[in-house]
């Protein structure tokens, strides 16, 4: 059982956070569908940004079911303190830190996997926003900044000592990105290493993978994240092949539409109209994968402007398929 702090869940399977997908919506569908648990959008930790427009769809939605967490981005101590702080004060209830992003960006700021190139930074870090809140705190990881530099038992141990509840490993280092096969060789050296729990993340996709994966690492949870993506029947999924050993059937036409009828109508209501569609169509194409006919669907889907229109041709696009 994957334990955090006070929080015991039922599966350990979680929802990574990624940036422009894991909004309030996707959260709500992922875990109607078995994630354990879900981490929203990283949100920067400089305090202009915390009230923007962006910033403001990724703060904690009160109506997520518990705990409610949410994953910071920032180099500055005190910065990351006084923000975990704040989104504790909004009803966060797990305050993860972000130190597995490798997108250039970031890392120009010497933030997300960056910091793993620094380790008294981290030490820094970790110390700041523990004495700054009274929930558990966990942090994300890669194996490294590079091949020659992998540190991540390094940042565990700091991460243990100076009272964080967990660390999600990615299995690549800061300068694979997301190229070439995650390795796990390094998740299972850090989990007989640690206390702490440990949760493996990266290329899991199918039931076998998850469950190899568990058995060689040992870990006491897995973070999906891009396999999730048009497809959040995967925590059902990966949840029933650990507790049976058999394979669950793939969701149906109809939960199919009921599915994404839910999620861009959500996306719509969350975002508004403009941004709503537009956000709606990288969505769409995801599912479009799984689909007969999608790519005509994602075709079609994205040369529309307006929501009610994104509603009307799901309609018309599952009706035969369905009907058939």
């Amino acid at each position: 059982m994957l334990t955090i702090g006070t929080y015991q869940f039922e599966h350990n399977i979680v929802l990574a956070p990624m940036a422009g997908i894991t909004d309030a919506v996707f959260r709500e569908i992922c875990r109607q569908n078995g994630a354990s648990y879900t981490l929203a959008e990283m949100v920067a930790s400089k305090k202009q940004l915390w009230e923007s427009k962006k910033s403001s769809t990724r703060h904690v939605n009160l109506n997520d079911p518990e705990p409610r967490a949410v994953q910071l981005i920032g180099t500055d101590p005190q910065e990351l303190a006084d923000a975990a702080a704040w989104q504790v004060s909004q009803g966060a209830q797990i305050i993860d830190l972000n130190m597995g992003c490798p997108a250039k960006k970031v890392c120009s700021v010497a933030a997300g996997s960056a910091l793993m190139a620094t380790p008294d930074k981290a030490t820094e870090i970790f110390k700041a926003v523990v004495n700054a809140v009274d929930v558990p705190v966990t942090v994300k990881t890669r194996t490294g900044t590079d091949s020659d530099n992998k540190n991540a038992l390094q940042i565990a141990q700091i991460a243990e000592k100076e009272g964080l509840k967990a660390i999600t490993i990615h299995g690549r280092t800061r300068e694979e990105k997301f190229i070439g096969n995650a390795e796990y060789d390094t998740i299972k050296n850090v989990k007989q290493q640690v206390n702490i729990p440990v949760i493996a993340n990266g290329d899991i996709c199918t039931p076998e993978q998850a469950s190899f994966v568990l058995k060689y690492t040992a870990a006491d949870g897995i973070m999906i994240g891009r396999a999730s993506q048009g497809y959040p029947w995967i925590f059902r999924e990966l949840n029933h092949y650990l507790k049976t050993g058999k394979q669950l059937a793939a969701p149906g036409l109809l939960e199919f539409k009921n599915t994404m009828l839910q999620h861009i109508t959500g996306l719509h209501a969350l975002y508004g109209e403009t941004l709503g569609v537009r956000i709606a169509r990288k969505h769409i194409g995801w599912y479009a994968q799984h689909l007969p006919k999608g790519m005509r669907l994602r075709k079609e889907f994205n040369q529309l402007n307006s929501s009610a229109e994104q509603l009307t041709l799901l309609e018309a696009f599952f009706k035969p398929l369905i009907n058939s």
